[in-house]
């Protein structure tokens, strides 16, 4: 057992060399709604993470890793993605890419529909997640995996071609989450990350519209772009709050309504308190509830 003056210079020695705990890996696999299409979103901040890809995309990743670095946090973000794909074509054409490194938390999401062929069937996305699930262990036993249970896309609801017409977002939302949480059954998986369902808490409370279809009402922003089908800035915000709760177990209200990234994207600061709300009572228990923190206000200069 080491003495007391022992570990004070042991302690001593590692600041004077200089060495730091290194910064935990953290790689998002998805497609889309992970890169934030449809939005300034898509190339927000790239140089801050590691697109695999080389595609010089941002995205969620992006926000995230603004996210902690504005709390303190230290995360080495990088993205796989690519548009139109379910976890299966990672699978079957960048393991390559992914499996470079040993990584310690990774956060994956599927095809929105679920699948492309079976639109509502929870098969596939088992499958594909046991599997890379099992790749992901292979290269770090401990590794961290997190589902993100996507949102319910307004195209797929309200016209009569829907693979959900005749139902509602609500019913969407939950069943892809009941297919998430099937999937979450793969060894290695921790959480599932409820994105849907903080879109649509933010609908009941009267913050979002469920419905572009027939025009946004005053007063509520338009979580999905133009498509109806990805996300606009506003919901790709969500998202990102949503997911940085569930990583750290930090309030999202602790960002403060100046939070930096909002500042830059043009999200007023009503809305920015809004949906950090959204996100800490959707979180519920996942997170630590901290008094919330209003940061001076943004300007480029502190928004670095």
């Amino acid at each position: 057992m080491k003495s007391a003056p022992s570990l004070v210079l042991g302690c001593l020695l590692g600041v004077f060399s200089g060495t730091a705990p290194a910064a935990t890996s953290l790689l998002f696999i998805g497609n889309s709604f992970t890169y934030g299409a449809g939005s300034p979103v898509k190339f927000y901040r790239a140089n801050t993470v590691t697109d695999l890809n080389n595609e010089g995309i941002g995205g969620v990743p992006a926000l995230f890793k603004s996210f902690t670095q504005q709390t303190g946090l230290d995360y080495d973000v990088a993205l796989e993605t690519r548009g139109g794909s379910g976890i299966e074509f990672h699978l079957e054409n960048k393991l390559g890419v992914i499996g470079k490194r040993p990584w310690e938390t990774v956060v994956m999401q599927g095809q929105s529909t679920l699948d492309f062929d079976k639109p509502r069937d929870p098969a596939k996305l088992v499958a594909t997640t046991n599997k890379m699930a099992d790749f992901l262990r292979g290269r770090n036993a401990g590794v961290n995996i997190y589902l993100m249970s996507t949102w319910a896309r307004a195209d797929q609801v309200y016209p009569p071609n829907g693979a959900w017409a005749g139902k509602t977002v609500d019913v969407m939302t939950r069943d892809v989450r009941a297919a998430y949480d099937k999937a979450a059954a793969a060894p290695g998986v921790k959480a599932v990350i409820p994105v849907g369902e903080a879109w649509t808490r933010a609908m009941q409370a009267g913050i979002a519209d469920p419905n572009p279809y027939d025009g946004i009402e005053a007063g509520k922003v338009d979580l999905w772009t133009y498509d109806h089908y990805h996300a606009s800035t506003h919901g790709y915000y969500l998202e990102a709050l949503v997911i940085f709760g569930a990583l750290t177990g930090r309030d999202p209200r602790s960002l403060g309504e100046n939070e930096c990234s909002a500042y830059e994207l043009g999200l007023p600061t009503s809305l920015v308190k809004a949906l950090q709300q959204v996100a800490f009572e959707q979180l519920g228990s996942a997170v630590t509830p901290a008094p919330l923190v209003l940061a001076a206000p943004g300007t480029p200069e502190r928004c670095r």
